[in-house]
């Protein structure tokens, strides 16, 4: 459906079923699927047939949704996950091992930069972290002769600091290496970052496309315009045979739109196997349907809360690149023309324990390890989701302490302002 509008994609892509076929995606409740011959699964192991052997690789359910986040991303395949976090650990490790190195945007969510600063590192993976407003020639400095892949966030999670996608995407290429943006917050309703250069997009479905908090899931989409064989000596992976799948090398084989995908499926699904339920993508399924029209919602509520709290001398300072006044406003307006996304980060005057009593007091407004919710929550990244970094950390991530994350809603915006006046007015 790739002729289609975003709104029409959201509703019906994916899944079109033939005459006398369910209406809704069927969910396939099953870990195996049957079949007459050895010779016949045999095929599927040897990637020489498409088809369903056990679900813990794939599953029809959970490929439907994934084609679906595909056409809406205009992308070239794609896979689901069980949740954001192993959407960008596949999405990165299916191309750096051990001994590369990768470059990302030192604002980003904080237990994606654990994976990066931690974890990766443990596995022998170093990263370098760049200012996402450093000039070109300081991005270029970051690279290495083994960097991978660049890595950014489209709006940062929970600064709010709006990638330069073209900047990074130039960047990358330049260094004969793919962009990995995490689309999580403006969905490709809002931005589309195929367009500006990006290679690969990951999602943490469990915030917008889902929309309700009711179940935990990623996405990994690939756009299909990556020359991996171009390339081939940085991207052994892909573009070097398999001898745990016969000798097959990805690359060859599916092409440049679909190896990327196949390796992460074929190869760490079926070794790590972080693995995405059939009911979890039926019912984010069904949050896409909506996404088209609950977004709009969101950013409308949002930029309202911006500009009472802009206005509030209980605020120190207040980020959201929908507000006119935001320094980030033009970079926005150029990625994201009909909106950014319905989260708000903001300053309490009197620092952390200003923002602690301030939280205390909300009565509409739920305190919560979440974001991007049909009902409204807010959070303390310095106490909760950032805790691990110290101050020096906090700040070059963005977090200052007094950092407050406020999603918005779909409630009204003037029950959301009552409320927020309520408990400033508590410091």
């Amino acid at each position: 459906m790739s002729d289609f509008m975003i709104e029409t994609k959201c509703v019906q892509s994916g899944y079109r079923p033939n005459n006398g076929e369910p209406r809704q995606i069927p969910i396939y409740q099953s870990t195996t699927f049957k079949y007459d011959t050895s010779e016949d699964m045999g095929k599927l192991f040897d990637l020489e047939a498409s088809g369903y052997f056990y679900s813990r690789l794939q599953n029809p359910t959970c490929d439907l949704v994934a084609a679906k986040i595909c056409d809406m991303e205009g992308g070239s395949a794609a896979m689901l996950t069980s949740s954001g976090m192993a959407a960008n650990f596949f999405a990165a490790f299916n191309i750096c091992e051990a001994g590369g190195h990768i470059v990302s945007s030192s604002t980003i969510y904080g237990g994606t930069y654990n994976l990066f600063a931690v974890t990766f590192k443990k596995m022998g993976i170093d990263v370098t972290f760049v200012d996402p407003a450093c000039s070109e020639e300081e991005l270029d400095a970051a690279f290495r002769p083994n960097t991978k892949l660049v890595f950014g966030e489209t709006i940062a999670n929970p600064a709010l600091k709006v990638l330069d996608i073209e900047k990074f995407a130039d960047a990358a290429h330049r260094h004969g290496v793919p962009l990995i943006i995490d689309n999580t917050f403006p969905t490709p309703v809002n931005c589309r970052p195929f367009e500006w250069g990006a290679d690969i997009v990951t999602h943490s479905t469990t915030k917008y496309m889902d929309g309700h908090g009711a179940a935990v899931g990623g996405a990994i989409v690939d756009s299909g315009k990556f020359d991996w064989m171009a390339h081939a000596e940085k991207f052994p992976g892909l573009c070097t045979p398999d001898d745990s799948y016969h000798g097959i090398t990805y690359a060859e084989k599916f092409g440049q739109g679909g190896a990327f995908i196949y390796k992460a499926t074929a190869q760490l699904m079926r070794d790590l196997g972080c693995t995405p339920s059939p009911n979890s993508a039926f019912l984010l399924n069904l949050g896409l349907e909506s996404l088209h029209v609950r977004i709009r919602r969101h950013c409308e509520n949002a930029l309202a809360v911006a500009t009472f709290l802009a206005n509030s001398d209980k605020i120190s300072w207040v980020n959201y690149a929908g507000l006119p006044t935001d320094p980030q406003y033009a970079l926005a307006k150029k990625y994201m023309p009909e909106g950014t996304c319905g989260v708000v980060s903001f300053g309490v005057k009197g620092g952390r324990k200003a923002a602690e009593t301030f939280m205390k007091n909300l009565r509409l407004i739920a305190i919560e390890t979440h974001v991007a919710d049909a009902r409204s929550c807010c959070l303390h990244p310095a106490n909760s989701t950032h805790r691990q970094m110290n101050e020096e950390e906090l700040i070059a991530a963005g977090v200052p302490s007094d950092l407050v994350r406020l999603s918005c809603g779909l409630e009204n915006s003037a029950d959301l302002i009552a409320d927020l006046e309520s408990a400033l007015r508590c410091i």
